[in-house]
């Protein structure tokens, strides 16, 4: 049996321009009911007083994420509850990923973490509209640094520096339930 032959939630992380929203909606897709959440969203809906991820961190914008990532949770939980697979994509980094992990009270959880080289996520940033790395936000090379120094090595964890969306999707669908599932 594969991932996308029972009903699941499969959180995906990593760095800004890894692939997380490619990913996520490709992956999707694959269920018969699936839902993809993108995180980002909920920091989008505080219209007032919200506070950016930039450098340094203050403790408003800590607070945000924090809350971000409940509604995330809460929300693939939700999706569940009706029937449905949710593939949940955010930057979650460091100590945070165990935490998320934990407040999604579904399961099976998979938990995925898009590791490109950052020479590939530069080379990726530099050919989006969306622009993730500008002046007092944290760079690509401290992003990298944070998921691969700093964040706990739980899941299924992938360099898709040479892959293709298609090929990361088929990789996440054949390897996610052995490799990525939390208990």
């Amino acid at each position: 049996m594969t991932l996308v032959d029972q009903q699941v939630v499969v959180l995906i992380t990593g760095i800004s321009a890894a692939g997380k929203s490619t990913v996520a909606e490709l992956l999707a897709r694959r269920f018969t009911l699936g839902v993809h959440l993108r995180g980002d969203v909920f920091r989008r809906m505080i219209v007032s007083g919200r506070q950016e991820m930039a450098d340094p961190l203050t403790d408003e914008a800590k607070r945000q994420l924090r809350i971000r990532y409940r509604l995330g949770a809460m929300t693939a939980d939700a999706y569940v509850d009706a029937g449905f697979s949710v593939v949940v994509q955010d930057v979650v980094l460091g100590s945070s990923l165990a935490t998320y992990a934990e407040m999604i009270r579904s399961r099976p959880l998979v938990v995925v973490a898009l590791a490109p080289r950052p020479d590939v996520v530069a080379r990726r940033e530099a050919g989006r509209a969306k622009v993730a790395y500008r002046d007092g936000h944290f760079g690509i090379a401290a992003l990298d640094d944070g998921l691969r120094n700093g964040t706990p090595r739980i899941g299924l964890w992938l360099d898709t520096s040479d892959q293709t969306p298609e090929q990361t999707v088929d990789e996440i669908v054949a390897r996610g339930l052995d490799e990525g599932r939390i208990p």
